[in-house]
């Protein structure tokens, strides 16, 4: 499987993120570059969770249907083509890292997957219900880690 590198101008991997992208900070979505996809990929997905959340994952932002042509997204902006979904935090859209006071940084995982179809998703889902979806036809994936805490 090939793999699709993910980074971002406001952090690097595995470093904390800026204020602005915390929910009690400004609560925008961060910038998030990737280089091309393989042939055949028919849309990207982009996946945020915090795998320190507690016993399930906790989805900070779904966006499905990105353009396989783009490169990044802008700060505060949908990927090109993108739809948002609902995060458990019953918003549609980006919900910014809010872990709990005390805590040590918790770690924000943003997996960008390229895949040879469109996704069939139910309305209300799991990390795991996306993960599922996108094992069967992922191409290639890519990675960034970044830590928030308060």
């Amino acid at each position: 499987m090939a793999d699709v590198t993910l980074r971002s101008p406001a952090f690097q991997d595995h470093d904390l993120m800026p204020d602005r992208l915390s929910r009690q900070g400004g609560n925008v979505s961060p910038p998030l570059e990737w280089s091309d996809p393989p042939p055949g990929t028919t849309e990207l997905v982009l996946l945020c969770e915090d795998q320190d959340s507690g016993r399930e994952p906790f989805l900070h932002w779904l966006v499905t249907g990105i353009d396989p042509s783009s490169n990044g997204v802008a700060e505060d902006h949908i990927p090109p083509g993108g739809g948002e979904w609902p995060n458990h935090s019953g918003e549609t859209g980006w919900s910014g890292p809010h872990p709990p006071k005390g805590d040590n940084p918790h770690r924000y995982f943003f997996h960008l997957y390229a895949v040879d179809q469109p996704l069939t998703l139910p309305p209300r889902l799991t990390v795991r219900d996306v993960q599922a979806a996108v094992a069967p036809h992922e191409l290639a994936s890519g990675t960034i880690v970044g830590r928030f805490g308060r």
